[in-house]
């Protein structure tokens, strides 16, 4: 193991919700000295067993107020399905309001977006939203470059295009389904309308999308019906500032070399990262798989320098997130222990569902939508 991690006093954790995401989490919290997992709520057998015999000590529950008022619990995940997150967050409000760590996105629509406002105003311990895409090693270091304008001077334009495989099987099948997830454009892309804010530092005034389902889940059939969730999009942000940001989403293109690729373009040059997708689906026959990369490109002199940004092995091999989980998990171990701030708020978690709601119906209507006032204002997080 190479990883470089300060010795820590023991932060012990509770789980709610353990599938396939939970079980990332669970991989990177037994990266962390002094860190354990002592409660588990799971309500699928077969995943809470998985879970189980990931972290040696730990006991299953069967509820949620069991692991929140558990003598033994210092802090929470919380990684249940998307529709879950509000009602839960509000359960732990009134039980015991420990620090939270909470898998985005986190609510699903503008009714509970509004109850989350209120309870972030009260809420007396640290919400941290698991905004992983924050954290790859790629994406942070392309970050730091729009924010120290060295080589790219004051920012005008920033793209996001993500590539990818379509959604995978999860329990009960509840992400293929709009009215559980909120969307595709909450549910995946909230990451990306968080790193918009992050990277520009301004908020969004205006949003407009225009998206469809295209190919895939086209011959499922599910209790609740046929899924409606969407596969491909465009969506356009304008920001207070003046800035443009754009997304670009696919969902029917996992033979792509690389997963992510975000550009900055300001006055004087343009940055770009590279992010390859999980490890574990790149084609065994190609050989190794890529290195993340962050290129750039200054206007003068010209001449792009390309920069090779791997990430730790064993924090790689834990999560199909490239390493960010782990690093989110140094820092918000941290913030438990009194030794760090929140990075990712609970109303920066609301403003990216925001904007992926506001997406959403701009889809669905064909006009953009306004996030100055009305129902889609950002004023009322």
């Amino acid at each position: 193991m190479v990883l470089n991690t300060p010795s820590i006093s023991k932060v012990r954790y509770g789980i709610i919700g353990c599938g396939m995401m939970g079980q990332e989490h669970l991989r990177n919290i037994a990266l962390l000295p002094g860190a354990s997992v002592t409660r588990i709520f799971e309500p699928d057998d077969a995943m809470a067993a998985a879970s189980l015999s990931m972290t040696p000590g730990s006991q299953r529950a069967f509820s949620l107020a069991e692991v929140v008022t558990s003598p033994d619990v210092d802090c929470l995940l919380v990684a249940s399905p998307n529709f879950r997150h509000a009602e839960q967050l509000a359960d732990i409000a009134a039980l015991r309001p420990l620090p939270v760590l909470l898998e985005k996105p986190a609510c699903t629509s503008l009714d509970s977006l509004r109850d989350l406002a209120l309870l972030r105003k009260a809420y007396p311990a640290p919400i941290w939203v698991a905004m992983e895409y924050r954290y790859m090693p790629p994406v942070a270091r392309l970050t730091e470059e729009a924010h120290s304008q060295i080589h790219t001077g004051p920012l005008s334009m920033l793209s996001i295009r993500e590539h990818r495989f379509p959604f995978l099987v999860k329990v009960g099948d509840w992400n293929r389904f709009n009215r559980y997830t909120g969307g595709t454009l909450v549910e995946k892309c909230c990451h990306f309308f968080d790193l918009m804010r992050h990277v520009l530092r301004s908020e969004p005034v205006r949003v407009y999308a225009s998206a469809s389902v295209a190919h895939n889940h086209l011959e499922e059939r599910y209790a609740d019906g046929v899924p409606d969730i969407l596969d491909n999009a465009y969506v356009v942000v304008d920001f207070a500032n003046g800035q443009r940001a754009m997304l670009e989403l696919c969902m029917f293109a996992e033979g792509a070399r690389y997963q992510e690729e975000i550009s900055l373009v300001g006055s004087r040059g343009k940055a770009e990262c590279f992010v390859p997708g999980p490890g574990r689906f790149w084609p065994a026959h190609l050989g190794a798989a890529p290195v993340p990369k962050v290129v750039i490109s200054p206007r003068e002199p010209k001449g792009p320098r390309e920069l090779d940004v791997p990430v730790d092995p064993v924090a790689l091999a834990a999560g199909d997130h490239n390493g960010s989980t782990f690093y989110q998990h140094q820092r918000f171990n941290a913030v438990v222990r009194g030794q760090g701030e929140v990075e990712v708020s609970l109303r920066d978690g609301l403003a990216a569902v925001l904007m992926g709601l506001a997406a959403q119906e701009s889809a669905r209507t064909g006009q953009a939508i306004d996030l100055t006032r009305g129902d889609y204002a950002l004023a009322q997080i």
